[in-house]
């Protein structure tokens, strides 16, 4: 291979790394702007379950002794 070629294909090379890397950024964007919401959402389901857990744990009460 002459050194014209190898230098095309370097570039060429480049090019595409840059194209890749173009559209992983916009995926991780993507993934970034719905992190809030899923945030938001685990938040509310771990405070469900704390609910359930106190409200369960306070409901059960042995029978009274006779």
């Amino acid at each position: 291979m002459s050194w014209a070629s190898e230098a095309y294909a370097a570039i060429r090379k480049i090019i595409l790394l840059e194209d890749r890397v173009d559209g992983l950024t916009a995926q991780v964007k993507a993934l970034a702007s719905c992190y809030p919401e899923l945030d938001r959402r685990l938040i509310r389901l771990e405070a469900k379950f704390e609910l359930i857990e106190h409200v369960g744990a306070t409901g059960r009460r042995a029978l009274p002794e006779k």
